[in-house]
Parts: structure tokens; C-alpha cells; sequence
């Protein structure tokens, strides 16, 4: 890690990065987990008080401008529609610079199709409740104006909230534009980011020794600092150090100052940092970037052109759907496998004693640490031998019971819960110990990337054998093909395959 010499105004708002110890996630407002700075309600609130606003102006327009008596199925497909086509249109997401003017020809032309094809049905399913072009109108306009008043506070709240509690952010490049983009970052708080380091290529111009910066090991400065008031911010030039820094200071954004494949390393370090739950965003001098994504609408940052970077993962939507396929197949599968999970607690009791389910923290999405349940089939020795040791299918400790249990995975069948709570999802890459994670991290390429998605009871690489004593490379290689091709169809045919061989008896 090296420290170079930015133009970051107020010394004392600005926090050193560490790279040492590294701790896990921390939770805080009750449980919500916060990862990369700031709690996870701080990205999740806006949009859910953005909805809403949108769901408050439709009841109000429907309680103003439609005859009593409407049929409720209408009533409540035009909220679905209205849902559906404000995300498609992006209304729902989060810029750096929200304007509700800007969002007035969207909200207006969504709203006259809305009422456009809310008025065809009506006529052609309940006549007596007809309306004309000029309720249409009405209807439209007035949605549209409370639509925009209701963003125009919640757009106020975020800002303040965004003022008193700025987001730990991380700066990716060197030049001009890396130095002043972190200065307008800290001259303007409403932003919501506080930048705490600068990652940097390695065999970039920042390697470069300097001194005058005492206790750090390899510092280097890019240039004099451009006004008396600055502090030195961290340079990090290895990916270990961006992801302990990213863990310890809790960083939820990522800005790029140039597209990442343009960049030493920037592939790499993208899903380092989306892996990690960071939104990434591209902040130029260049208004006419070509990687914007098609339909997104434009951004900036104090002048910047902006513009959020995404990954294949980002699918709110699909994830949704997935999530819901989850709860509900995890659900009925708890009541219709109840008896036999009797039977498998009944025979470990018997068989080994008391402490039918073993508890043991592991890995998921985004790094989060979690307890997973299974059925007991060894009593390790200690805390030590359980989070360390990596395979116990041979040891001669285990009893016939156990290895029944675990040579047809029904020791498995507690995480059905684990999916219930949303640790796991059905079907993904299986989670690992805490001990392993850092270790593979370390020696297999793309290891980390596997934390992109929630963890699952079966996966891809299991339904290709690759389960117990097999290649950690490619379980790896395999769980990241499943990320970036998923999709709920593929889920349904590794659950398919996996209750085809799940009596096979090849369990670990």
C-alpha cells in the first residue's frame, strides 16, 4: 500500500485505509447487514420510498379522477403496469445527481399510456364505466404532477441523508481527473461518497518511491498536492489490498475514472469490486463515453459525465423472481420431507447422541458470513478441527448412521431452512468455510468471483461431479460459468439433475 499527495480537502473527514487484519461484514439497524460502508437501507430505502411516492399519486389520481366503482382488477393491474414500466424506464434507479424535471417527460409519457390502455379495457370489458379523452388527460396530468412532487422529497430526504451519512468510496486510476474527482467528491458532501483510498495499477506512475510520509512502507506520491488543505489517501496496488480494504472500510461505491478494460488489471479489479457488493460507476472528462449502457439515462458528477457500470448479475428483477422460486420450494419442501427429516434426527439421536444438527459458519453472497445447518454425522474434536479440516467422508470416527446421511446428501436437508431464511438460494455455488475462502481466494483465480451470487444446497459444478476431495480450480471455473449464463431455467435443470442422482449415493 502506498500514500500519494490529492487534493482532498478537509483532513479531517478523511479515513486511512487499512490493509491488515481483515474482519468480517458488520450488521447493524437490527440485523441488516452492511457491507462497503453505510448501511444496506441507505441504498434500499430510496428506491422502495420512490415506489412509494409513484403507488401514492396513482391511488390519489384514481380517488380524483375515476367514477366510483371501479373494477378493482383494472385498479390493480394499471399499479402493476405502473411498476413495471417505471423500472424498465429506470426510474427506479439510483443516480448521483437526481433531477425530477428530467424524470417529467417519462413520468408524463408513461402515464398517458397507462390511462391510454386502461381506457381500451374499460370500454371493451366494463362500458358502464367508460371514461373519455378528457379524464384521460386529466388523469395523466395529474399523475404526472404527483408522481414528481413525491420525488421531489424523497430526492430532498436522500440528499440529506447523503450529507450525514456519506458512503466509504474508493477511487480506480491516477491523473487529473482521479485527483479531481476526489476533490469534488469532498467539496460536495450531497454526493453521498467519501472517498478513503485510490487503487492504482502497480506498475503504474504511482509506484514511484517519495518521501516525506512517515510509517508506511512504500509510499510513493503522484504529485505536490495542489492546495494547502489536503490529506494523503492510500494508494492500494494489489487486489488483496483492495479487497481487505474494501472488507475493513466497509466501501459500497467504486468510481472508475477510465472504462476497466482500458486499465492494468481493470477487468480484475471490476469484479473484484462488484463481487463484493460495490456499485461501480465510470466518471470522465469525456461526455461521449461509448460504453454507456443503451436506455440508461445520463448522469454526472459535479460536471463529470457518469455512468453506472454493471455486471451480468445485475438482474433486480430475475433475482426477485428467483428468490420468490426459493422460498416457495424450500417452504413446501420442509413439510413435504418433515417426516423423513424425523427419521434422519430419530437415527443420528439414537446412532450418536445428543446434538442432532451441526452448526457451522460459512461463506455467502457478497462475503456475508452465515450459519449453516445439517445433519450431524461427526462430532469434531474442536472449534479448530471443524473450520480447518477439509474432509472428513474417511474418517473412521463416523458412525453407519452418518455415513448413510452423507453418502445420499440427506444430512443436506436442514439448509431447506437456511434457503426459507435467505442465506442460500436452491441453486448455486456451495458455500465454504471462512478458512478455505481466504485460502483458495489466494490460489485459484476467480475463486472470490464465486460470492457474486447466493449460495445454494446444489450447483453446477456438483452436478458435474466436482463435490468432496475434487479440483477446487474448477468447481471455481464451473460456479462462475453458472453466474454469468444463470438464469431460472437453468436453475429448474440443476434441480432436475440433482434429484436424478440424488440417491446415486455419491455424497461427501
Amino acid at each position: 500500500m502506498t500514500m500519494e499527495s490529492a487534493p482532498v480537502p478537509g483532513a479531517g473527514q478523511a479515513t486511512a485505509v487499512q490493509a491488515h487484519t481483515v474482519h468480517p461484514p458488520r450488521r447493524s439497524d437490527g440485523g441488516t447487514r452492511v457491507l462497503g460502508g453505510g448501511r444496506r437501507a441507505t441504498r434500499v430505502a430510496p428506491a422502495a420510498q420512490l415506489l412509494g411516492a409513484d403507488a401514492a399519486a396513482l391511488a390519489v389520481t384514481f380517488a380524483v379522477c375515476t367514477p366510483a366503482g371501479w373494477p378493482w382488477p383494472v385498479v390493480a393491474a394499471q399499479a402493476v403496469a405502473q411498476v413495471l414500466l417505471h423500472a424498465y424506464r429506470g426510474l427506479h434507479r439510483l443516480g448521483l445527481s437526481p433531477s425530477v424535471l428530467s424524470e417529467v417527460p417519462a413520468l408524463l409519457g408513461l402515464a398517458l399510456l397507462q390511462w391510454y390502455v386502461t381506457m381500451e379495457v374499460v370500454a371493451a370489458w366494463a362500458p358502464a364505466h367508460e371514461i373519455g379523452w378528457t379524464v384521460l388527460a386529466y388523469a395523466a396530468a395529474t399523475q404526472t404532477v404527483l408522481c414528481a412532487s413525491g420525488r421531489a422529497v424523497v430526492h430532498r430526504v436522500r440528499h440529506r441523508s447523503a450529507v450525514r451519512n456519506p458512503l466509504s468510496t474508493l477511487i480506480v486510476g491516477h491523473g487529473p481527473v482521479a485527483r479531481q474527482v476526489t476533490a469534488a467528491l469532498h467539496d460536495h458532501p450531497e454526493y453521498g461518497l467519501r472517498p478513503v483510498g485510490r487503487v492504482a495499477a502497480s506498475a503504474g506512475p504511482d509506484a514511484s518511491p517519495a518521501s516525506g510520509v512517515s510509517g508506511v512502507s512504500g509510499v510513493s506520491a503522484e504529485e505536490p498536492a495542489a492546495r494547502p488543505d489536503v490529506v494523503k489517501l492510500p494508494v492500494l496496488v494489489t487486489p488483496q489490498e483492495v479487497g481487505r480494504a474494501v472488507v475493513q472500510n466497509t466501501v459500497r461505491h467504486a468510481v472508475f475514472t477510465a472504462p476497466p478494460e482500458t486499465m492494468p488489471d481493470g477487468p480484475a479489479l471490476f469484479a473484484l469490486l462488484t463481487g463484493h457488493g460495490c456499485r461501480v460507476w465510470l466518471v470522465t472528462g469525456d461526455t461521449a463515453v461509448a460504453t454507456r449502457p443503451a436506455g440508461v439515462r445520463p448522469d454526472h458528477l459535479w460536471g463529470f459525465a457518469a455512468h453506472p457500470l454493471q455486471d451480468g448479475t445485475h438482474r433486480p428483477v430475475s433475482h426477485a423472481a428467483k428468490r420468490v422460486m426459493d422460498a416457495v420450494l424450500a417452504g413446501v419442501g420442509l413439510v413435504l420431507v418433515a417426516p423423513l427429516m424425523a427419521l434422519c434426527a430419530l437415527a443420528v439421536r439414537l446412532s450418536d447422541g445428543p446434538g442432532v444438527i451441526f452448526r457451522q459458519e460459512r461463506v455467502g453472497r457478497h462475503g456475508r458470513p452465515f450459519v449453516l445447518l445439517k445433519f450431524r454425522t461427526l462430532r469434531p474434536a474442536d472449534a479448530q478441527e471443524s473450520a480447518t479440516r477439509w474432509n472428513v467422508a474417511s474418517d473412521g470416527r463416523m458412525s453407519r448412521v452418518g455415513r448413510l446421511l452423507r453418502r445420499t446428501s440427506l444430512d443436506e436437508l436442514p439448509q431447506l431452512w437456511n434457503v426459507l431464511r435467505g442465506d442460500m438460494s436452491l441453486v448455486g455455488p456451495r458455500p465454504e468455510r471462512p478458512f478455505f475462502v481466504a485460502q483458495f481466494s489466494r490460489t485459484h483465480p476467480g475463486y472470490q468471483a464465486r460470492h457474486r451470487m447466493p449460495v445454494g444446497i446444489t450447483g453446477l459444478a456438483q452436478v458435474n461431479g466436482l463435490r468432496g476431495d475434487t479440483s477446487i480450480e474448477e468447481r471455481a471455473r464451473f460456479d462462475n460459468r453458472y453466474i454469468e449464463t444463470w438464469s431460472l431455467w437453468q436453475d429448474a435443470c440443476v434441480l432436475a439433475r440433482t434429484a436424478g442422482s440424488f440417491f446415486r449415493l455419491g455424497g461427501s
